[in-house]
């Protein structure tokens, strides 16, 4: 793709990598990844959307190819938000739409509960804005998998055999099912999972999906969701981790909201329907520009 910059930005803790696609005339849109721990897709379809307006992707600390300290103080949802200013400020980013995906959505939350200036608006893209409701979700998800797998996954999380062949194997057919429904998973994704930073994940979430120990344990934006006083885009895929049913929940509690199913998709449309994913994105942050008084 021409038109891209990439760089590192000095934040709390080590220095962030930071790419920019595209010089379009529009609004920049920001991009915060999923994980925690996990990193900037190089294969995001939005990019695409630098024609429009610059695309800017960063990977948080800890993880892809920013500085990876072994201090987990540093892996607080505070100092990532912190982190978030400074990326902004750097950049010099006076205006921006905000999309946050799977983890990016309770970060995101978090950046707004400080009302900075300048959001347009914000994306929750398969949200995670409650961990007890998430790990409830995904166990009731588990319940419809057959019995050699739930016990499988019961067994490895009480006996802390997390690292086993069996497990993987379980958490493979569940990932399949409800992180990405493509067949074979796309090698960059594969590549993505294999270098997530356990440390980050584990102490700030736990094991696996189904049993939050970490940091993030009770991590609950719902009560404060109301007072996000900016147009707000809520979407997820019909078989998404983030499950319709949760995130409607969440549009509903946001005053100007919409909300939007991938019928294809789990939890990662930008790889299962990339087009209807692109295309949704898009027609949101065009329209939200074109708005009266906007």
């Amino acid at each position: 793709m021409d038109n891209v910059k990439e760089g590192f930005i000095p934040v709390t803790g080590g220095n962030v990598w930071y790419r920019i696609s595209g010089n379009g005339p529009g609004i920049p849109l920001l991009i915060l990844h999923g994980g925690p721990g996990s990193k900037s897709s190089d294969s995001d379809p939005l990019r695409r959307l630098g024609a429009d307006r610059p695309v800017i992707h960063y990977d948080q600390l800890g993880s892809g190819k920013s500085d990876r300290p072994s201090d987990t103080s540093l892996w607080t949802v505070e100092r990532f938000v912190e982190e978030l200013g400074q990326v902004v400020e750097t950049l010099g980013l006076e205006e921006f739409h905000l999309l946050g995906h799977s983890w990016g959505t309770m970060l995101a939350t978090s950046y707004l509960f400080n009302k900075p200036g300048g959001v347009r608006s914000v994306i929750f893209s398969g949200p995670a804005l409650d961990a007890q409701r998430w790990e409830r979700d995904q166990r009731n998800y588990l319940k419809q998998f057959p019995e050699d797998i739930q016990e499988t996954i019961e067994r490895s999380e009480r006996e802390g055999t997390t690292d086993s062949a069996e497990y993987n194997e379980a958490m493979d057919a569940y990932y399949k099912r409800h992180m990405c429904r493509v067949d074979p998973w796309p090698e960059e994704l594969v590549e993505d999972m294999k270098g997530l930073n356990h440390q980050v994940y584990n102490h700030m979430w736990g094991a696996s999906e189904f049993t939050v120990t970490g940091t993030l344990k009770y991590f609950d934006a719902t009560e404060r969701l109301p007072e996000i006083g900016i147009p707000a885009l809520f979407t997820c895929g019909r078989y998404d981790e983030a499950t319709p049913e949760a995130t409607e929940y969440y549009a509903g509690l946001v005053p100007d909201s919409e909300f939007h199913v991938f019928e294809n998709s789990s939890h990662m449309p930008g790889v299962e329907e990339p087009e209807a994913y692109v295309e949704t994105v898009r027609e949101w942050v065009n329209r939200q520009e074109m708005r009266p008084g906007a």
